[in-house]
């Protein structure tokens, strides 16, 4: 496999209609290796294993919404489609690939789930009915005290209703709150309804420039790149028709143009090599195609190898930002933002447990782990795509796969290739790069692509010898 090739569990690429993600959902992924430069999909280690038992990711924002039931108590941002064998996540859209070899079960494939329509169930009804009880008691025991009081004063009752309301909110928004970052971003967040021969959905995306650029998920507009229709509404409502300008799939960034329209705001861009475990983010976007909906939470982990499946070597592997800002199906694109309103990454894909999952395989509701692209990569893709229609993946050239002991394990090594250059040799086992631990494949290839092409890196290799390596890049051609 290369950094350019994930796992091949299911591709971002064309997608099925609704019968065919289902038979698709039920199979599992096997493994290859891939042929050329290193970024291929990683595979899962054994101690994400441990800590995440068998279970499946979901990509909530996938553009093809297809008309399917879903449990009322599982609201959810990427979907499911499938549970991998070897406790792998998926990724929604997925076809059956393969998979590199020496993998190691464990959980390393995070997908994007479809969007479904809720509807009610018997759990549902049940959650109401312990509400109705929890209503009744608690008017029961209000009554008895109201009584008790009013008995033992002998003076008038008291009524709520009675009093005046309160004068209206008025002032400034206090700065670094949750409204005022909403204030500040709502306008400059668009829902994307999308629409192509292979299907339909919805998702969210964020105004780049006034002049109607947008950036977004590939995962969002891929259904409508081969001659579908994309329309962008905005918060005060107005409307106006996209085209796709150009897209990555293997890092999931896309970029539209929204025409007829005018007086767009950008947002404010911030920096996500700075971020913190722990600050406040806020969400904005448009899931289950309720617009403009925020949610708040934080930071929950930083460079987290997340890779979201697709086809051949356009995989979709990311080095993300974890938060438990609540996301869920048509999330996906929409800005992550700090408390100064700047945008730190792009939300795109969730975790949700086998346990969450509805019957016949419907996807389980947001449970708090979130990731999102950093917003310092999708800089500089969506820069790339706007100023030449392309985006530039970097690369090192070389098959990789998870090592049996640890760390990701070089295979073939492609002539003239950055990799060879560096002196770089096959069976090479990479335990870090610069100061970041390389603890399996996806670690190294999510790291790879997380960098600019010229950038110089060191390779820490097992028995701690170090390799200075100049990052390459090449165009990439969405399939």
């Amino acid at each position: 496999m290369t950094e350019n090739d994930a796992e091949k569990a299911r591709p971002a690429g064309d997608r099925p209609d609704a019968e065919q993600s289902a038979a698709w959902a039920a199979q599992p992924a096997p493994q290859q290796p891939d042929a050329t430069g290193l970024g291929g999909h990683a595979t899962p280690h054994t101690g994400a294993q441990q800590a995440y038992p068998a279970e499946q990711q979901y990509n909530p924002w996938s553009p093809q919404a297809q008309t399917q039931t879903q449990q009322p108590q599982q609201t959810h941002e990427h979907q499911t489609h499938e549970h991998q064998a070897q406790g792998q996540y998926t990724q929604g859209h997925q076809i059956p690939g393969q998979q590199t070899p020496f993998t190691q079960p464990g959980p390393s494939v995070y997908a994007v789930p479809q969007q479904r329509q809720a509807q009610k169930s018997t759990s549902g009804k049940l959650l109401a009915g312990v509400a109705a009880i929890a209503l009744v008691v608690g008017g029961v025991a209000g009554g008895t005290v109201g009584y008790l009081t009013g008995d033992g004063s002998g003076g008038s009752a008291v009524n709520a209703l009675d009093a005046p309301k309160p004068a209206q909110q008025t002032g400034n928004l206090p700065a670094g709150s949750v409204e005022s970052v909403a204030q500040k971003l709502s306008p400059s967040v668009v829902e994307l309804q999308v629409s192509g021969r292979s299907g339909a959905g919805e998702g969210s995306g964020f105004v780049l420039s006034t002049d109607g650029y947008v950036l977004t998920n590939n995962h969002v507009v891929e259904v409508a790149a081969g001659g579908g229709q994309i329309q962008a509404v905005f918060q005060d409502g107005k409307k106006g028709t996209a085209t796709v300008v150009g897209r990555d799939p293997t890092t999931d960034i896309a970029v539209v143009k929204v025409s007829g329209v005018s007086g767009l705001t950008p947002v404010e861009l911030g920096r996500s090599d700075d971020l913190r475990v722990g600050q406040p983010v806020v969400a904005i976007g448009s899931p289950f195609e309720l617009t403009g909906t925020v949610t708040s939470g934080i930071v929950s982990a930083l460079n987290r190898p997340v890779s979201a499946g697709g086809n051949g070597d356009q995989t979709t592997v990311m080095s993300a930002v974890q938060t438990d800002a609540a996301i869920n199906p048509g999330n996906s694109g929409g800005p992550l933002a700090n408390m100064a309103g700047q945008v730190i990454g792009i939300n795109s894909a969730i975790y949700s447990p086998k346990s969450a999952q509805g019957q016949g395989g419907e996807s389980g509701g947001n449970v708090g782990i979130g990731f999102a692209i950093p917003i310092d990569q999708a800089r500089r893709t969506a820069d790339d795509i706007i100023n030449t229609g392309q985006a530039t993946q970097t690369f090192i050239g070389a098959r990789v796969q998870t090592a049996p002991t640890g760390g990701a394990q070089l295979g073939e090594i492609t002539p003239g290739s950055p990799a060879e250059k560096a002196g770089l040799k096959s069976g090479d086992v990479v335990t870090k790069l610069d100061d970041r631990s390389i603890p399996n494949a996806d670690a190294l290839v999510a790291e790879i692509r997380t960098r600019a092409p010229n950038d110089k890196v060191k390779f820490t290799l097992s028995g701690d010898k170090v390799i200075e390596v100049t990052l390459g890049g090449q165009p990439v051609t969405p399939n």
